[in-house]
């Protein structure tokens, strides 16, 4: 038999939806793992790792109706193939949202038919949740609105865009990293972006603008997993890629693709054109961020460098988004 240790699992993990508030919450059990953690590895030389994971299943996402009851039975969380031990899951009452919605500000101007179901998504969130407004503009990010409980008040700070290359960010990937710092001053619990954008890093030229090539897509994903944020987007054509320019748009979605995929979250697209609707993303969005949870486990891993991540359950019929992986330094 082998001696390599077992890690504390979930036995039983189950989400049920609140009747009285449409919010979900978490039940597990952790089982005693069955040799001592000391006989293995020293404590002193473990490490703490948060992680943000949604769970649904196919059939909610499908259907965008959300189910009373999901059975995840075991859960599972590895590093590099290595099966690491479940510390705590905090739920939305648990671990309250901070969301930053950022947008970026050369939009073309169809995308100010879309404020009013932007708003009314801010002002559908749950209740304790925090919200900052942001624009992506050339140079800064304009802040309309620091972090507030006032969803309402988050809401009425959107405003239409300025539609012109005199705005153009250099990337929406700097935004991004200033962003990211705010969520600094708030408390711990469940940290998230969603950002309506292009994608495009244009700052190195054509062919600097790939997914692969850009440092600040680089460093804000290496600084979003850090921080234990994830970032969900829209993409939407500016002034730069609404020529049609094919060949741009497909770098700004792979960027907007790999940057929600390496950090949990999701990007949403319609082809190259601006998005008739939101609704469609929104309820999607919607039941990830309601079955977001924060999850934390003790790590083994104690060398710096990158750790891929595998979040799984034993349920086949469920679905896990979680961060790919991340760098410890």
């Amino acid at each position: 038999m082998s001696n390599e240790r077992k890690p504390f699992r979930s036995s039983r993990l189950a989400l049920a939806k609140a009747a009285a508030n449409s919010l979900v919450c978490v039940l597990f059990t952790l089982l005693v793992a069955p040799a001592a953690w000391g006989q293995d590895q020293p404590i002193s030389q473990a490490r703490t790792v948060s992680i943000p994971i949604s769970i649904y299943t196919q059939q909610e996402l499908k259907t965008g109706q959300q189910q009373e009851l999901v059975e995840v039975d075991q859960l599972i969380v590895r590093e590099n193939g290595v099966e690491q031990t479940i510390l705590s899951i905090r739920s939305i009452d648990e671990a309250p949202l901070a969301l930053a919605v950022l947008i970026q500000d050369d939009l073309t101007t169809e995308f100010n038919l879309q404020l009013k179901d932007i708003a009314n998504f801010i002002r559908g969130l749950p209740k304790g949740s925090r919200v900052m407004v942001g624009y992506l503009r050339a140079g800064v990010l304009q802040v309309r609105q620091r972090f507030t409980t006032d969803l309402d008040k988050a809401a009425r700070s959107l405003r239409i865009v300025g539609s012109s290359t005199t705005v153009s960010p250099r990337n929406p990937y700097d935004g991004v990293l200033d962003a990211l710092n705010r969520f600094d001053s708030l408390p711990a619990g469940r940290r998230a972006i969603f950002m309506v954008s292009d994608g495009v890093d244009a700052s190195q030229g054509f062919f600097g603008a790939t997914p692969s090539q850009s440092v600040d897509l680089d460093r804000a994903i290496f600084n979003a997993q850090r921080k234990s944020v994830s970032v969900f987007s829209i993409y939407s054509p500016t002034v730069l890629t609404d020529n049609r320019n094919s060949a741009l748009a497909l770098f700004g979605q792979g960027s907007l693709e790999r940057l929600a995929k390496e950090t949990g979250g999701r990007a949403f697209f319609q082809g190259q054109i601006a998005p008739i609707s939101y609704d469609p993303f929104f309820r999607e969005l919607k039941l990830l961020l309601d079955r977001q949870f924060l999850l934390t486990y003790l790590s083994t891993s104690t060398k710096k460098g990158f750790y891929r991540l595998d979040v799984l359950s034993t349920n086949p019929d469920v679905r896990i988004v979680h961060p790919k992986g991340y760098v410890y330094r």
